[in-house]
């Protein structure tokens, strides 16, 4: 849904740890597509030392193996008050489930 969102650009998904791709081997794969500039979203729902430190540190490290090649790391999902918006929306449905369901 985000690469249509956004016209169809390059959005790849990577993984910390526990899973591949990694980091390391998504900002290769982006780089070698053709990427020149990378912005990683950590998907979390708040702020902590993963979104904090442990992604900004693997991606710099990600990054030092590409000269030219810039990287941002953005805030994680939480920390936009819009958030509050989807909350609501899924308490709504839900509430509204259960009076139709009865």
């Amino acid at each position: 849904m985000l690469r249509d969102a956004l016209g169809g650009g390059m959005v790849e998904p990577a993984h910390m740890e526990l899973a591949e791709p990694t980091i390391e081997q998504t900002f290769a794969e982006c780089v070698a597509r053709g990427a020149r500039r990378i912005v990683v979203h950590p998907y979390f729902l708040a702020p902590g030392r993963h979104s904090t430190q442990d992604i900004p540190r693997m991606c710099a490290e990600a990054a030092a193996k590409f000269p030219g090649v810039t990287h941002t790391v953005t805030e994680p999902l939480g920390l936009d008050t819009r958030m509050i918006d989807v909350v609501r929306r899924r308490i709504q449905e839900a509430v509204e489930g259960e009076v139709s369901a009865r």
